[in-house]
């Protein structure tokens, strides 16, 4: 397979491209042919003209890529190792939405051959490929798993917003169902990897690796948030505390704040969900979930509380939320946890203005039900910047002056302004 492909004899298929997708497919595509996959119509007219609805990737990086993008199954039909990259979220109770997933096993079925390979990076819990995807690539397809065609798991490493930690800087761990798959998976993907691959041992290993990835950084920072729910009733700044922690050579340099986004506030819920099907009740993840899941609760209802004592009784309350995307720096506003901080102050009644430096209001008001506010006001009892954005970050005391009423409070979720707030109330977690 890796022969024919480097040949131009074959060609590569990615199944969805969204943030990891997307620099997947033009990696590949300046290396080999490849078909680029969505079924979302009008983002595949976007990416024909170079523009990346995401914000991701930049214009010059389609530039020398021999890539057809496709929202038509028939043009998969030209493929022979198929890349599936489509998002795996948790429903309202917290349970694995394999919907995308499962749909994409039944489009890359509807196509298969025989002695074509499909490998998946979508995160998933042990077992899923073999259980539940590669079931419906036979069914679709009519092929036998093994005789006739091959699958592999190479788990996603893409870290939006991140230039640094690139597709290609960032080891890639591979496997395969069988040793020559695993040889050819390795080998397609150390054509764009330049950090090399890591040959896992099973494809349910290479699964495993990746949902607890982002399970302990979760429950590192869910420790950092319970320490900051301590520290506070102490009337100790938790920043403070870690930093002198911090001068200790193997002290873990984590921060509390919001989980959200599509791997750290997800990935675990796939992991406990397959442990309670085995029979085992995951104490520890679920613990460090509840708390990373309510702290955006527990912003709005400390904001709350600091107007409250600042001797404020108007029962009218105004609050600039700044920052609703996910993580700094992107667009993305899908499992923003700042949504749950709007939600907490709308139900005290308050009127909260939102603004963000990058999220798009259409798609906040798609998603959410609430748009962002056109221009930032005067006369706020709370201005709460949620989000470290780049453009917030070199804000001064005298700008949040200007915007509040004179004991106006400042809650600085990350801490970013901390020894720079003199006048105003100032708290973080």
């Amino acid at each position: 397979m890796y022969q024919e492909i480097i040949e131009g004899k074959k060609a590569i298929a990615l199944i969805g491209l969204g943030y990891v997708g997307l620099p997947i497919a033009l990696a590949f595509a300046k290396k080999v042919k490849v078909i680029g996959f969505d079924i979302n119509a009008a983002k595949i007219e976007l990416l024909k003209q170079h523009i990346d609805p995401s914000g991701e990737v930049e214009t010059h990086e389609f530039e020398n890529c021999n890539i057809l993008f496709t929202h038509q199954l028939e043009d998969l039909r030209q493929a022979n190792f198929f890349i599936v990259a489509v998002p795996t979220p948790i429903d309202s109770s917290t349970f694995p939405d394999l919907k995308p997933l499962l749909s994409a096993s039944r489009t890359v079925g509807k196509v298969l051959k025989k002695g074509d390979y499909v490998v998946f990076e979508s995160t998933v819990y042990p077992g899923c490929t073999e259980e539940d995807c590669i079931p419906i690539l036979e069914q679709e397809s009519g092929l036998k798993f093994h005789r006739d065609f091959k699958v592999g798991y190479s788990p996603e490493r893409i870290n939006p917003g991140d230039k640094q930690h690139t597709l290609a800087k960032i080891t890639k761990v591979v496997s395969g169902c069988c040793a020559e798959s695993l040889e050819n998976i390795a080998k397609v993907y150390e054509l764009v990897v330049e950090a090399g691959v890591y040959r896992a041992s099973s494809i349910k290993v290479a699964e495993a690796a990746k949902v607890i990835e982002n399970t302990q950084r979760d429950l590192n920072i869910a420790l950092m948030n319970e320490l900051s729910l301590i520290f506070n009733k102490l009337n100790i700044n938790t920043f403070e505390v870690l930093e002198a922690a911090g001068t200790k050579w193997n002290f873990l340099k984590f921060t509390p704040g919001l989980v959200g986004g599509h791997c750290i506030g997800v990935d675990p819920y796939y992991l406990t969900y397959k442990a309670k099907q085995v029979g085992h009740n995951p104490q520890v993840i679920l613990s460090g979930r509840n708390i990373n899941d309510n702290m955006g609760k527990y912003v709005a209802q400390e904001t709350i509380k600091k107007i409250l004592s600042s001797g404020i009784t108007t029962s009218h309350i105004r609050i600039l939320l700044m920052g609703i995307t996910f993580k700094e720096n992107v667009k993305d506003i899908r499992n923003s946890r700042v949504v749950d901080i709007y939600h907490e102050l709308r139900a005290y009644n308050a009127q909260v203005d939102v603004v963000d430096a990058y999220a798009d209001s259409h798609e906040l008001m798609h998603e959410y039900g609430f748009s962002l506010t056109k221009q930032v006001g005067k006369g706020y009892h709370a201005v709460i910047v949620a989000v470290p954005h780049k453009p917030y970050l070199d804000l001064t005391e005298e700008y949040f002056q200007d915007i509040c009423i004179p004991n106006g409070v400042l809650i600085d979720v990350k801490g970013i302004y901390r020894n720079k707030i003199h006048s105003l109330k100032y708290w973080s977690l």
